[in-house]
């Protein structure tokens, strides 16, 4: 706050009545540009638009909402991370494997709200929440009586531009601008470089994702209208137009006729629900069947990408992937092994591929015969 002294005889001269001065004197400090509380703090608008006072240097933190605590590990700052909600404490995301030394945190409570007791009970410097919205943080605050700051984590239309916001305000808030703008250069020139060797082509192939993972593991039907792996390589995802009837919904069940209608070229399967689509492919197979994938053996496996909101990492690893298959020459010297690695070193400080490959498998040609031969008692 700005103090200004204004002399007595000048008051007297002016014939200006002692409480209007004192009104002008508070009103000129009230409107001072200075944003620094001072004492050690400072305050920010978070991404909300909510004003808040954090501390000038977070040591403690804890992270609540989907996508939260991944952004700390991205900007590598699990070291002060203060407790986990419960759901972390489940395995198979890359920055639960890239820092397993999370798994030994205080729980703060159960996914998307946490406990504000519990999350006062470990007295973290500043409460980091996605998914909320400006109410929400300001009831948890004052349940709390510690900084909340809400961030925006992705959007369906926008989600490397929504990530780029994100890592850049947090970078501020933790004093880790170089982090994050390291980080952001790195998928940016990564998502360019796809563009381009895709775009030597002139012949996009009609693709398809099934079993796409939302909210648990789902059959052959469940694909997703905003696929960015495919818009990375310029694919045609089947599936898009969709996008003007359901724009609200990031991944929807559609008819199995549709699948036929749409015929695609090649079909990549997410891993983790392979055995639900093996049961969707068995009941619908001969309507299914007559699709020109299925009939080509052009059929890959791919890593779920969506596990308590989008794992970016994984997002990129299976665009190359899909670049690899759908354009062999232009990718003729990628080893998918290495680069998964490399982008999840980049991400996570850590090459957790083999961590992937273990629970879901490797990225890989899938056997018609593998979706269609029904297991038998004898060989389980």
């Amino acid at each position: 706050m700005l103090i200004f002294f204004i002399p007595l005889k000048f008051l007297i001269k002016t014939k200006i009545a002692y409480p209007l001065a004192l009104i002008l004197i508070i009103v000129t400090s009230c409107n001072s540009p200075q944003q620094t509380p001072g004492n050690g703090t400072r305050n920010i608008e978070d991404m909300k638009g909510r004003t808040v006072r954090i501390p000038e240097k977070v040591e403690k933190v804890v992270a609540i909402g989907p996508g939260a605590l991944r952004l700390l590990c991205y900007l590598q700052l699990t070291d002060k991370v203060a407790g986990i909600e419960e759901l972390e404490r489940r395995s198979g995301r890359p920055y639960a494997f890239a820092n397993p030394e999370l798994q030994n945190k205080p729980l703060i409570g159960p996914a998307f709200t946490g406990d504000a007791e519990l999350i006062a009970s470990h007295q973290p410097d500043l409460i980091v929440k996605t998914y909320t919205s400006p109410h929400e943080a300001d009831k948890l605050q004052n349940k709390t009586n510690i900084p909340v700051v809400a961030i925006q984590y992705s959007s369906k239309r926008d989600e490397w531009k929504t990530l780029k916001k994100s890592l850049f305000f947090l970078g501020n808030v933790f004093n880790k601008t170089s982090r994050a703008d390291s980080l952001i250069s790195y998928f940016s020139n990564s998502i360019d470089t796809l563009h381009r060797l895709s775009s030597k082509t002139g012949a996009y192939p009609k693709v398809y994702a099934g079993g796409i993972s939302h909210r648990g593991t789902h059959g052959f039907a469940s694909t997703s209208i905003y696929y960015e792996p495919f818009e990375f390589v310029n694919a045609k995802n089947v599936a898009s137009p969709l996008r003007e009837k359901y724009d609200n919904m990031e991944e929807l069940i559609v008819d199995p006729e549709q699948i036929l209608i749409w015929d695609p070229e090649t079909i990549f399967l997410d891993l983790a629900g392979i055995q639900l689509i093996k049961k969707d492919i068995q009941k619908y197979e001969e309507l299914w069947g007559n699709i020109a994938a299925l009939k080509n053996d052009q059929i890959y496996g791919i890593h779920p990408y969506n596990w308590y909101s989008v794992n970016y990492a994984t997002t990129l690893v299976n665009a190359w992937y899909i670049g690899s298959v759908l354009y062999p020459e232009q990718f003729e010297k990628l080893n998918i092994e290495q680069k998964a690695d490399e982008i999840y070193y980049q991400f996570l400080g850590d090459s957790v591929y083999k961590n992937m490959k273990d629970q879901y498998g490797p990225y890989h040609l899938i056997n018609k015969d593998e979706l269609t031969k029904k297991t038998t008692k004898h060989s389980e």
